[in-house]
C-alpha cells in the first residue's frame, strides 16, 4: 500500500519541479521619459540608437532607434555589428531622424532589475557625410542617473532622463 502511494507521489513531485523551473522569470520594467537635445550642427538629421549594455560592456538590448530608414543603420557601426548580424525585428524604432538644434522626447522601458547592477545606457549617433559617435552619451544605469541630465560628446548636447 505504501509503495503505491510513493509511486503516485513521485510523478506529481517531478511535475511540480519541472513546472517551477520551466517558466521564464518575469521582470518588471518601468517607463522613463528621455529627452535628447541636439547641438546646433548643420547637415542631415542624426540617427540615434539607445542601447542597454551589460556589465561586461556588451550589447544586450536595443531600447530605441531614432530614424526609420534601415538603409543607413550600418553607419551606426558598433550597434550594427550587434544588431545587423541578428537582423531581428526592432520594435523600438520611431519616426524621422532628429536635426541640429532640435529635441526629441521619447519613452523607453528599462527592466527594474538592471538598475544599480553595473549596466549602462549608450546613445550612438551618426549623420550622413559626417562623423559617427559610438558613445555620444554613455552612463551607468543607476537610480540617480535615470533622474538626471547627462552631457553629450558629439551631436547630442545633453540627455535628460526622468521616471514617468
Amino acid at each position: 500500500m505504501k509503495t503505491k502511494k510513493i509511486l503516485l507521489i513521485i510523478p506529481a513531485f517531478l511535475l511540480m519541479i519541472t513546472a517551477l523551473f520551466s517558466f521564464k522569470k518575469y521582470s518588471e520594467s518601468a517607463p522613463y521619459k528621455c529627452m535628447i537635445q541636439m547641438t546646433n550642427y548643420t547637415g542631415e538629421g542624426a540617427y540615434v540608437v539607445i542601447s542597454l549594455l551589460n556589465p561586461e560592456g556588451e550589447y544586450e538590448e536595443t531600447l530605441y532607434v531614432q530614424g526609420d530608414d534601415d538603409e543607413w543603420y550600418f553607419d551606426i557601426t558598433e550597434w550594427w555589428d550587434f544588431q545587423g548580424k541578428k537582423r531581428a525585428d526592432i520594435d523600438a524604432i520611431t519616426g524621422a531622424t532628429i536635426s541640429g538644434g532640435q529635441r526629441s522626447i521619447s519613452v523607453i522601458r528599462i527592466d527594474n532589475n538592471k538598475l544599480d547592477k553595473g549596466y549602462k545606457i549608450r546613445f550612438e549617433t551618426a549623420v550622413e557625410n559626417q562623423e559617427y559617435h559610438k558613445d555620444d552619451v554613455e552612463f551607468e544605469l543607476t537610480s540617480e542617473n535615470v533622474k538626471s541630465k547627462i552631457e553629450g560628446k558629439g551631436f547630442i548636447r545633453y540627455v535628460r532622463m526622468m521616471p514617468k
